[in-house]
Formats: structure tokens, C-alpha cells, sequence
């Protein structure tokens, strides 16, 4: 199989948690920069990449990079590059684009200019002027950045976020990948309990029990490069096979999740189900302060309320403290919440003992974590 370059993108403050995902999945050559990590890989690497990546927002697969500062150099650029090799004489192709501090800076014109260019390297592979486009679906991005030009097309179609387990929704969702990756920068294992008190929709419950059992986050789902011919549908039987081999169906794990609503219980209790993982979460009704905590060294992770409305702020002031006042009372146990009011710390009434910037969609959030001792 041939060798080809991958981009696995991410939220701001998350590449270095899907540098260590690339590491465990086995790929090496592998470049960081600002919401992106390239890596090399051969085919097999697109259906295994969308199967299991847990905190990546789609895998790209890079076509080429060169430098274009007039619509010229881009049309050739992107001539020269090896489309038809990928995309079917029958295939639906639709460009994307985006441009930063770069001389061509109309998006609209960029995108136009690379879709004329790759409809001329389709023509001179298949030897036709019309092209149907009801087949397999592509879509191309053209990337602009200091007049670097990046091409890629998009082999995740929807965003890796949507795992397909999520039926319910409530109101303020954490992201599954941004879940995942508070999960996976704790010192939660499948050995401690962890609990969750604000769960919601049950988001970072599901995504600790996927992570500890091993489960690959996109078996539920489709992927848009399924559909395409290059990788075939061997190579997706396979590595969805060695995904299944993958879990560790036999692994107990103790997760407790509450909230004080009502329909937020129901919908991840119905969330759960659909992830195949209820089995190990037990949901309850419940206030943050009437919680019975009775074992040691157990995790919380939690996504509580921000109070992102005017008329939300006091009464989350007023969450905070009282959060404050449970939880430090837990002194085996390790503390993380992750929220967007800078007032945090003094509001729980302790500084934490890390912090990290991270972005839940468009708000931006601090990770805040207090470590407890490790377990005997």
C-alpha cells in the first residue's frame, strides 16, 4: 500500500493529547503545530485513524502543500496534485476553504480556482468534459495560511464528535471529544471509581467507560470515505474487526453519575444505552450536596454550569462555593472541573494545582485540577 500523510485535527490545546493518540495507534513521523497533527501512514491508516481517535475533530488526508501568491500558482499547484488517484470519475466533489494573512484572501475565488483545477486533472483521466458527480462524496479543503497553500480532502465527513451514541440532548453539551480528553488528562483508571455530579446528557461518563474498556469511539457510526474505492471495504472490515477484538469485555468499572434534573438523568441514562455501556454507570437523581461519597481515592470529573447568562451568574457564584465546601472535604480524593468563569479557583476557595486552557466549541474554558494522593 502506498504511503500518504494524514492530518488529524483538534481543538486548540488538545494536539499534544492527539500526538499521544497518533503515538498508541503506532504512526511515527508525526508533526505538531497549531490545531493539527500530520503523520504518515499507508491506507490502512484512514479507516483505523476515524475508528478510534478519541480527541480529534477529523482526519484529513493531505494532497499537497506549496506556496501560492496568485491565482495562477494556485491553479497549477493544485492541477499538479495526484486527484485522480482518489476521486471517482462518478465522484461529488465540494471545496472548502479558509485563508489567513495571505495575499489571496478571497475565499470564494480560492475555492472556485481549485475546484476548476481538479475538474481539469479529472478530465485528463477520464477523458470526458462532463462529469455526472452521483457517487462517492468528497470534500476538499483549500487552507490558506501566509500564503502557504495546504490541500487535503476530508475522509471523516461529519465531525469525529459525533460517536453516534447521543439521541438525548440537554441544554449545554460538552463535546465528546473535549470529554474524552478531560478523561484522559486525569489520573483516572479503570480501577478507581469516578463520579460525575453535574452529568447531563451523561457525556464524560460514556466517553470514561469507552476509554477504560478500550472501545473504539466510532464503531457506531459512518465515515465519507467508506464510500471511496481507494481504501476499499476490505480495509474498513478489518480494522473495524480489530476494533471489536479491542474490547475489554470482562473489565469492571464503578462510574457514578447524578444531576439535580430530572430529564438530564433520563437522557443519559438513554445515551448510555445506546453506547452499549449502561451496564457500568449508575445513574441517579441528585443534588451536588446531598452526594455519599464512602470510598477513597476516587476521581470527579465534572462540567458544571458557567453561568455564561446574566441572569445565571449569582446563582453559579453560589454553585461554586458550595462545591467548594463538598468537595475539599475529599482529601483522597482528585478533583477536576472544567468551566469558563476566571473566577473559579476563588470562588471554590482553593487554587488548583494545574490549570490548562482548552475551548468547549466556541467558549473558552480552564481545566482546573486538584490532585489527591495516590491510592495505597
Amino acid at each position: 500500500m502506498a504511503n500518504i500523510e494524514l492530518i488529524a485535527t483538534s481543538t486548540f490545546g488538545l494536539e499534544a493529547v492527539v500526538k499521544r493518540e497518533v503515538e498508541q495507534l503506532g504512526y511515527k513521523k508525526i508533526t505538531v503545530e497549531n490545531g493539527k497533527v500530520t503523520f504518515s501512514c499507508d491506507e490502512s491508516g484512514i479507516p483505523r485513524t476515524n475508528l478510534w481517535l478519541r480527541t480529534a475533530d477529523r482526519v484529513l488526508l493531505k494532497m499537497g502543500e506549496f506556496k501560492a501568491l496568485s491565482f495562477e500558482e494556485l491553479f497549477q499547484g493544485t492541477k499538479a496534485l495526484p486527484w485522480d488517484e482518489w476521486i471517482t470519475e462518478d465522484g461529488e466533489f465540494t471545496v472548502t476553504g479558509k485563508s489567513v494573512n495571505s495575499k489571496l484572501f478571497s475565499v470564494s475565488d480560492c475555492q472556485a480556482i481549485v475546484k476548476k483545477a481538479v475538474v481539469e486533472k479529472l478530465k485528463e483521466k477520464y477523458k470526458t468534459e462532463w462529469f455526472k458527480e452521483d457517487g462517492p462524496k468528497y470534500t476538499i479543503q483549500v487552507s490558506i495560511l501566509k500564503d502557504i497553500a495546504t490541500l487535503t480532502i476530508d475522509t471523516s465527513g461529519e465531525g469525529l464528535h459525533k460517536r453516534g451514541y447521543r439521541v438525548e440532548n440537554v441544554e449545554a453539551p460538552i463535546k465528546e471529544t473535549l470529554a474524552a480528553a478531560i478523561v484522559s488528562l486525569s489520573y483516572w483508571n479503570s480501577n478507581r471509581i469516578l463520579l460525575d455530579p453535574f452529568c447531563g446528557s451523561g457525556t464524560i461518563p460514556i466517553e470514561a467507560v469507552m476509554l477504560g474498556k478500550n472501545i473504539a469511539p466510532g464503531l457506531q457510526r459512518s465515515f465519507a470515505s467508506e464510500e471511496w474505492p481507494r481504501i476499499g471495504a476490505t480495509l474498513w472490515k478489518e480494522a473495524r474487526k480489530e476494533a471489536f477484538k479491542a474490547i475489554n469485555q470482562d473489565l469492571d468499572i464503578n462510574i457514578y453519575a447524578s444531576d439535580i434534573n430530572p430529564k438530564a438523568v433520563e437522557a443519559a441514562k438513554e445515551n448510555a444505552y445506546e453506547a452499549g455501556v449502561d451496564d457500568c454507570i449508575t445513574f441517579d437523581v441528585k443534588d451536588m450536596s446531598d452526594i455519599d461519597i464512602k470510598n477513597n481515592y476516587g476521581v470527579i470529573i465534572c462540567n458544571p454550569p458557567y453561568g455564561e447568562r446574566l441572569g445565571d451568574k449569582k446563582e453559579v457564584e453560589e454553585l461554586y462555593r458550595k462545591m467548594g465546601k463538598v468537595f475539599n472535604k475529599l482529601d483522597t480524593w482528585s478533583i477536576y472541573v472544567i468551566t469558563s468563569n476566571e473566577e473559579f479557583e476563588k470562588l471554590y476557595g482553593k487554587k488548583a494545582d494545574k490549570k490548562r486552557k482548552l475551548f468547549n466549541g466556541r467558549i473558552k474554558v480552564d481545566y482546573y485540577q486538584y490532585y489527591g494522593p495516590r491510592p495505597v
